[in-house]
């Protein structure tokens, strides 16, 4: 049973992701791991063939046309972690999760962009030397994000 007096959300997304695949297996991955929205950055949702438990109609989906935009509409109080190899960023083994964040995923081409990794709050990255696929990344922060209790940042 979920205590609605118990404060903490998560929303998860993808800045200019690379191919519709990879959102439909995040979102599936997100409604089951507890998110509390999906977002995408840039490129628009379409309907997603892997997306088989419908999670963009079963909790709230944002888009935006750019950075900025998303920047500037965060949630009041969310904390913006940016996923990213970058030598700024935390191992994920040791990172405590905000019990109120939003989580920025970059494409695997391309990354996240300067701007949203210097206004990223947190940066973490994975013991890996080459990138992850996108939607394997996010479910993997989910996946921590749930063995870990998040703390109040």
């Amino acid at each position: 049973m979920v205590n609605n007096l118990e404060q903490g959300y998560f929303g998860i997304g993808i800045y200019n992701g690379k191919t519709p695949e990879n959102l439909g297996v995040l979102w599936r991955s997100a409604q089951n791991m507890g998110a509390s929205f999906i977002y995408t950055i840039g490129n628009r949702y379409s309907k997603q063939a892997c997306d088989t438990h419908k999670a963009v109609g079963a909790m709230p989906y944002f888009h935006y046309d750019s950075f900025e935009e998303f920047y500037k509409h965060l949630p009041k109080s969310a904390v913006l972690v940016g996923v990213e190899l970058d030598d700024k960023a935390v191992p994920l083994e040791t990172f405590q999760h905000p019990k109120r964040c939003v989580y920025l995923l970059g494409a695997e081409d391309h990354g996240l962009s300067n701007e949203a990794i210097e206004k990223s709050h947190f940066l973490v990255k994975f013991k890996s030397t080459l990138s992850l696929n996108v939607a394997v990344a996010g479910s993997i922060i989910m996946y921590d994000r749930g063995a870990k209790t998040p703390i109040n940042l």
